[in-house]
């Protein structure tokens, strides 16, 4: 199957959109294969500032419009918990939304942007969209990340080389209570490093230090640049550590 054939047969349908290379590259597609899609940006306190406003650059680019929704994710005990499998709890509550959003709206086939590359196995935020019927138009097309990012490049969107992104409760550790204090602490911490120029990386926090993750070509630039980081990190953490293993893509 191919995507066209895929919009072909679902000529009008939701879809959750982060926008992320995946999701950013699929809101194209089915707008170009003349499809119905309408999209729902659902703000949480997971998700930082710049996703939403590269989302919405995203969606004005290929004149498309979005239905912003927000969810106050941190009510939910299952979630905040931070248990192994939060992510399933927290699918259940973004992917439940819209989907009660999109049905008041008349969609009633809701898809999202996970691709032939993501591990359907072990993964408890998949298993929760297999349980609601969400269905992912890339998997199903064979669509690896590396295809994405080749098709998004060839349509000309920005989100083609965009590092993936994972949403700011990764950085808490699990069993950890997730805080609205302690994602804004990592999302300020993270800002400095990204308004510096870094790219691809994580700032996990563990205790009062923040935990840094940086791809290993960017690793001199960071020990050339320490004092001014740790000047801007000393705010949100009290001690700062480099993993000199350098970051492997991973979440």
């Amino acid at each position: 199957m191919t995507l066209q054939e895929f919009f072909a047969a679902n000529p009008k349908v939701a879809m959750g959109f982060s926008g992320g290379v995946d999701s950013s590259y699929l809101l194209y597609a089915g707008r170009k294969y003349g499809a119905d899609v309408k999209a729902y940006y659902m703000k949480t306190a997971f998700q930082p500032q710049f996703e939403f406003e590269d989302a919405m650059r995203l969606a004005r680019d290929i004149g498309a419009e979005v239905t912003v929704l927000e969810e106050d994710i941190l009510k939910y005990p299952d979630v905040t918990a931070n248990p192994s499998d939060r992510c399933y709890y927290c699918k259940n509550k973004i992917f439940g939304a819209i989907c009660a959003e999109a049905l008041r709206d008349g969609y009633d086939v809701i898809i999202d942007g996970t691709n032939a590359s993501d591990d359907a196995d072990d993964r408890p935020g998949m298993k929760a969209l297999n349980e609601m019927k969400i269905l992912s138009p890339l998997r199903l097309c064979g669509l690896t990340k590396d295809d994405v990012r080749a098709l998004s490049k060839e349509a000309g969107l920005f989100t083609w080389n965009k590092p993936s992104y994972a949403c700011l409760a990764t950085r808490i550790p699990t069993g950890e209570e997730i805080t609205e204090e302690s994602l804004k602490r990592v999302e300020q911490a993270e800002d400095v490093l990204r308004l510096m120029g870094f790219s691809d990386f994580r700032i996990r926090k563990r205790g009062e230090t923040a935990w840094i993750q940086i791809p290993e070509c960017q690793m001199m630039s960071v020990i050339r640049l320490k004092e001014e980081i740790q000047l801007g990190i000393r705010p949100y953490f009290k001690e700062m550590v480099l993993d000199l293993k350098g970051r492997v893509a991973n979440d």
